[in-house]
């Protein structure tokens, strides 16, 4: 049941937002009471905050399955990490939207413990961009926080836009990224 109302959760915010989207509408729309939904959750604000950390908690596990693939060179490695953010996207739809869209209704304490799993996302391309310098494949001159950041900015922000379908596939919006990355920190 829990599983039920949190993704029923996640299709109404995605379609009418958080704040208009009130818990009366969630029970309504699986057909429970609000006994069962604060059976699984003491508010609204911490059934948003579950959906954030399940996706946080799922996005590093599988950035950190990229990082650990010692098969793969650090261009390939970055280019998996930028196309996981498109994929995610595809392959979680509302979630995504809902992760990136709805944060600003979470509570400084839900923030307290969502934005350290964010931040370890942007470390572990900050790790990959240092690594990538110290074996000479990237430049030295660069910023690592601030292409980590501008990185983030493009993976981030294709929720807005990206659509699964449509003229430009998901390895192909990928590719585009990585290549104005790396033409900007690659060595010659």
């Amino acid at each position: 049941m829990k599983e039920k109302m949190t993704e029923q959760a996640v299709r109404l915010f995605d379609e009418k937002g958080f704040s208009a989207t009130s818990i009366q509408d969630i029970v309504e729309s699986i057909g429970v009471t609000k006994g069962t939904f604060y059976y699984y959750f003491s508010s609204k604000e911490a059934l948003l905050k579950d959906i954030h950390m399940r996706y946080i908690d799922d996005l590093l596990s599988k950035q950190e399955k990229i990082l650990h693939d010692e098969s793969k060179s650090f261009h390939e490695k970055l280019f998996d990490i930028i196309h996981l953010s498109i994929i995610d996207i595809k392959e979680q739809g509302a979630s995504a939207k809902v992760f990136f869209r709805e944060m600003r209704h979470l509570s400084n304490e839900s923030l307290d413990q969502i934005e350290p799993k964010r931040d370890m996302y942007r470390f572990n391309i900050e790790k990959l961009l240092k690594e990538g310098r110290k074996s000479g494949d990237f430049r030295n001159d660069f910023d690592v926080s601030v292409v980590a950041f501008g990185i983030l900015g493009m993976m981030n922000w294709s929720y807005q836009w990206y659509k699964p379908g449509g003229a430009k596939t998901d390895k192909e919006i990928a590719r585009t990224f990585v290549d104005m990355v790396l033409k900007g920190i690659e060595t010659e």
